[in-house]
C-alpha cells in the first residue's frame, strides 16, 4: 500500500460522495412518480441534471483511476464545487417538488447509510494496508484506523439520533448533519493518510 497509499485516501473521499450521490438519485426516482402532475416534467428534467451531474462526477473519478497524488490533489479541487452543486441542486428539487417530510427522510436515511458504509469500507481498506508495514512503523497507522474507527462509530449515533429526531425537521437540518459527519469523514481519511505517509 505505501506507493498507492495516498491515492486510496482520495478514492475514499470520491468514492464517499458518489456513493450518496447514488442514495439521492435512488430515493427520488424511486418517488418521482409521487411528483404532482403539474410539475412532473420539471421535476423530470431536475432528475436528469442530477443523474448527469452524478455521470460526471462518476467519469472524473474514472480518469483519475490510475493518477498520481498531484493528480488526484487536482481532481478533488475540482470535483468539490461539483459535489456541492449537486448538494444544492438536491436541496431546490426538494424545496420545489418534494416537500413531503417522508420522502426527504427515507433520502437522509439512504444517504447516511450510504456514508456510513464509506466510513466502514475505509477504515478496513486502512486496517488492511497497515499489514504492510513493520510492526515498529505500524503504531501510527493502527492508533489511526482506530481513531477513524472510533469517529465512524461517533457518526454513526449521530446519524442514528438524527433518524430518531427526525419528525418535521427541514432538509437543511438533516443535511447539516450529514456535512458535519462527512466532514468528521474527510478530517479522519487525511489523518490516516498523513500515518501512511509518515511510515512510508
Amino acid at each position: 500500500m505505501p506507493a498507492q497509499s495516498s491515492i486510496h485516501f482520495y478514492v475514499n473521499w470520491a468514492k464517499e460522495r458518489l456513493d450518496e450521490m447514488e442514495a439521492v438519485l435512488t430515493s427520488l426516482e424511486g418517488k418521482a412518480g409521487e411528483v404532482q402532475a403539474d410539475a412532473r416534467d420539471k421535476a423530470s428534467k431536475a432528475l436528469a441534471d442530477l443523474r448527469r451531474s452524478r455521470d460526471a462526477f462518476r467519469e472524473a473519478i474514472k480518469k483519475q483511476a490510475e493518477a498520481n497524488e498531484t493528480a488526484w490533489t487536482n481532481a478533488q479541487a475540482k470535483l468539490e464545487p461539483e459535489w456541492k452543486s449537486f448538494e444544492a441542486e438536491v436541496k431546490k428539487y426538494f424545496e420545489s417538488f418534494s416537500k413531503q417530510v417522508e420522502q426527504q427522510q427515507a433520502t437522509f436515511k439512504l444517504q447516511a447509510a450510504a456514508q456510513l458504509k464509506a466510513w466502514r469500507e475505509a477504515a478496513d481498506k486502512l486496517g488492511d494496508g497497515a499489514k504492510q508495514f513493520a510492526s515498529e512503523r505500524r503504531v501510527d497507522i493502527d492508533a489511526s484506523v482506530k481513531r477513524m474507527q472510533a469517529d465512524a462509530a461517533i457518526a454513526e449515533e449521530k446519524l442514528e439520533r438524527q433518524l430518531n429526531q427526525m419528525g418535521s425537521q427541514s432538509w437543511s437540518a438533516l443535511m447539516a448533519t450529514l456535512t458535519e459527519t462527512r466532514a468528521a469523514f474527510d478530517r479522519a481519511n487525511q489523518a490516516a493518510r498523513e500515518a501512511f505517509k509518515r511510515a512510508a
